[in-house]
């Protein structure tokens, strides 16, 4: 350049990111912040007075000056322009010298003083500045990876659709002049950054450990591959445009549209917010009593909340024996108050409290939650009769009047369900599972049977799926969105939110699915996860029944042992076979105690155990089993522990 008398370097600011494509991935995570200051990287071209940026890709450096730079297209500017000028003339690229000082340029009016470079005719005497002299060479060019081209400025602001977010904008586009690209890229949309962290990014609404990274297409196959996933910021689907751009972090799953991860430093995009992530919509003094699901664990029920409510307390104060004025609906026998804590016991025998990790199961036979720890309440028959109660559940109430799900008739308490429910299995009219526990039953109808958690479901509850807003009970069937845990429609009795309008959730998905869990497959408490774990390195298995799991849907993880498990598999019932049936949702048996025996020498001469049904069950040993799939897994079935007679629940009655 004749204005500069030492040699120039030409710098590639895309040469860090090629090179980082050809090295492995775990490498990735040190250099991303080598690429950040890439894309930061600014400094002023000496020519032309603009920033050279990192969309410009080449620029030319001094060897030995280190504030001398130039852009690559300023430094190779042709020596003249022909017939640019409006008569015709050709204009030289020259240094004013100082008698030249004081010439304006025709087309911006700036004034050029001696010593700045740009394009003058000898004959007329018009100049140009640098900047608009080179317009008509299309200086507003800028090189980017979605395009092999450099892609062109258009001259005029256009009101169009963008080809990378998908959304209507008014101003300037950057599409190819080369070749039939048919792509036209709003200028906001053109410089975003190849790396970032939302954080920054969204005023720390959202936040992430790693840089996102910008992607120009996500295609339905991947999307296929990757469980359909949704965007982290709005909840929104991407399978109905492929062939936008999003950022992403392959790694962790973790993927947003365009504008949801750029909406604090863009214009033009809204900010988002994830539904349930914003402002409470909803005062505590005016719920005082409000219930917060998941409940902690397993053992922890509706009831239970009820009871502590109830007593204003966490501490329980029982006394030895039931005083309870309906005794006979809760039992046949005397029931008697055991705590391995007082040592005055008066059984011979002590109770094992429920413990999956050692294989223990014991199980409440009013509300069927997980006994993990005493005070209780047993049968005084000891050795003839195992039932057990939770103190809580020994206080429920003989009758419900006026009761939402049957308003017309009082409730009664049973603990069987009427003599119709064959070996006291029913099926709950709120929630549709099977239970056997105790039940709520109008003996007028004999058409309304609810087990005992549904029987005091709150109408309005939160839930951490959906934090910070308040969720209303709905009592009628939809079918315009699904539930936020299982991904199946609400045909009934599920949780909306008022505020947001699209959030389901089934009333037994809040209930039945806790926060933690234990099971044998891993020594650490697991936790319910709504999103794709951090830092996750591989696809996603279930420890229990080894299928693949959909990390887009609710799960059980261990963060220590990297362990996940399907909310369906993970309940602390552990004698029978994995249950992978319905993986995404609630344990269908979750309501059912197993065992005792049924004897009916019709149907087969041994005694027969109520079990579940596992695959070396094969298929139902009775000749008129009226199922169209006779296999016994998955199922309840009386099964013969001295021969392998096992037959479907169903075809016992």
């Amino acid at each position: 350049m004749f204005e500069h008398e030492h040699p120039f370097s030409l710098i590639d600011l895309w040469s860090e990111q090629l090179q980082r494509e050809e090295e492995s991935e775990e490498d990735e995570e040190e250099k991303d912040d080598v690429l950040i200051a890439k894309q930061d990287f600014k400094c002023l071209c000496s020519r032309c007075g603009e920033d050279i940026k990192w969309y410009h890709r080449y620029y030319y450096s001094c060897c030995q000056c280190s504030d001398y730079s130039v852009h690559k297209f300023c430094a190779e500017l042709p020596e003249r322009l022909e017939d640019v000028c409006e008569v015709g003339h050709t204009l030289d690229f020259i240094r004013l010298e100082y008698w030249m000082d004081g010439l304006d340029c025709k087309i911006c009016g700036r004034y050029n003083k001696s010593g700045d470079l740009c394009y003058r005719c000898d004959r007329c005497y018009s100049c140009f500045d640098v900047n608009c002299g080179t317009k008509v060479l299309q200086k507003n060019v800028i090189h980017h990876p979605i395009h092999k081209h450099p892609l062109s400025c258009i001259s005029k602001q256009l009101l169009a659709k963008c080809d990378a977010c998908g959304k209507e904008h008014k101003g300037n586009f950057y599409h190819c002049s080369i070749c039939l690209w048919p792509k036209m890229i709003h200028s906001d949309c053109a410089f975003l950054p190849q790396k970032l962290q939302i954080q920054h990014t969204t005023n720390d609404v959202f936040s992430h450990i790693h840089h996102l990274t910008l992607a120009y297409s996500f295609p339905i196959d991947d999307q296929r591959s990757k469980n359909r996933p949704r965007c982290r910021v709005c909840r929104n689907m991407f399978f109905d445009q492929p062939n936008l751009w999003m950022y992403k972090c392959e790694k962790c799953r973790y993927y947003t549209h365009l504008g949801c991860a750029t909406s604090r430093i863009e214009p033009f995009m809204s900010i988002f917010k994830s539904p349930g992530t914003g402002s409470k919509n909803y005062k505590d003094d005016e719920h005082p009593y409000l219930l917060h699901l998941p409940f902690p664990d397993p053992s922890y029920s509706i009831l239970k909340h009820l009871f502590f409510k109830k007593n204003g307390s966490s501490t329980l104060e029982i006394s030895n024996k039931i005083t309870y004025k309906a005794h006979d609906i809760i039992h046949k026998h005397p029931l008697i108050l055991e705590d391995i804590t007082i040592p005055t016991s008066s059984r011979k025998k002590s109770i094992s409290y429920h413990d999956p990790m050692k294989r223990i199961q014991l199980l409440c036979d009013v509300c069927v939650r997980p006994i993990t720890s005493g005070p209780i309440y047993v049968c005084d028959n000891e050795g003839q009769c195992n039932f057990v109660l939770h103190e809580w559940c020994s206080q429920l109430p003989a009758e419900l009047k006026d009761h939402p799900a049957h308003r017309q008739h009082t409730l009664i308490l049973h603990s069987k369900a009427p003599p119709h429910e064959f070996f006291g299995v029913f099926r709950c009219g709120i929630c549709r599972l099977h239970c056997n526990g105790f039940a709520y039953c109008c003996m007028d109808c004999n058409n309304c049977i609810i087990d005992v958690h549904c029987a005091f479901l709150p109408e309005e509850i939160t839930h951490t799926s959906h934090p910070n807003h308040l969720l209303s009970r709905v009592h009628h069937g939809a079918w315009d969105n699904w539930c936020r845990i299982c991904g199946g429609y609400p045909h009934m009795n599920y949780f909306s939110c008022h505020t947001c309008n699209d959030f389901r959730l089934h009333a037994v998905c809040a209930l039945f699915i806790p926060e933690t869990t234990r099971n044998k497959c891993d020594k650490h408490p697991m936790k319910l996860s709504y999103f794709p774990i951090e830092n996750h390195k591989s696809d996603y298995f279930c420890e229990v029944c080894e299928n693949e799991l959909n990390p887009e849907r609710p799960f059980y993880h261990c963060h220590d042992c990297m362990q996940s498990m399907h909310t369906a598999c993970a309940p602390s019932i552990l004698q029978y076979e994995t249950y992978d049936r319905y993986p995404t949702g609630v344990y269908e048996f979750v309501n059912v105690k197993f065992g005792g025996t049924y004897e009916n020498t019709k149907v087969h001469p041994h005694p027969l155990s109520f079990v579940q049904g596992i695959q070396d069950d094969g298929e139902c040993a009775s000749n008129d089993c009226h199922y169209f799939d006779k296999r016994l897994q998955f199922r309840m079935i009386f099964k013969c522990l001295n021969c392998k007679f096992a037959v479907h629940y169903g075809c016992c009655y």
